[in-house]
């Protein structure tokens, strides 16, 4: 079996100058870099546990993981059955349970899909092949919760 390997670095930017003596000494600011990557993505905590809400938190990071990469297979699964595609805008959704002890676990995400191609013909294939994403998406294959699609095909009027 192929292997592929992926190192980001993550640091922590949110000492204060005290450390973290107390829960609300510090702050969970963070910046996720890698090699040979141009951006730096910041990061914090949900505002729930005490982030900055402008950050994308770790939540919404893997939320948008699972619709990235399943953005990426189905218009790989156009390209190949002939479909095309002029536009995708997904606005996905994640629902995380926080147990009583603080820790928690996502129960769904749903995607919500705008695809726009250019032939009502497609339109029956473009919204079957949601499903074959969902089952080729890397992320997808590794989580442990429902991910469901509720896609929107539209025909381009050019």
């Amino acid at each position: 079996m192929k292997q592929h390997q992926y190192q980001v670095k993550v640091e922590w930017t949110g000492n204060q100058g005290n450390g973290t003596k107390n829960y609300k000494s510090y702050k969970r600011d963070y910046d996720i870099s890698g090699v040979e990557k141009t951006a730096t993505i910041l990061g914090s905590s949900d505002p729930s546990f005490l982030g900055d809400k402008t950050r994308y938190n770790p939540e919404d990071l893997l939320v948008s993981s699972l619709s990235s990469c399943h953005m990426l297979w189905y218009l790989h699964l156009c390209a190949v059955n002939k479909i095309i595609v002029t536009e995708y805008v997904d606005n996905a959704k994640g629902i995380m349970s926080e147990s009583k002890n603080g820790s928690g676990s996502f129960k769904e995400v749903t995607l919500h899909p705008t695809v726009t191609v250019t032939d009502e013909s497609m339109v029956q294939k473009a919204a079957e092949l949601h499903e074959e994403a969902n089952k080729m998406c890397f992320i997808a294959n590794s989580c442990n919760f429902e991910i469901n699609h509720q896609a929107k095909i539209l025909v381009s009027k050019v």
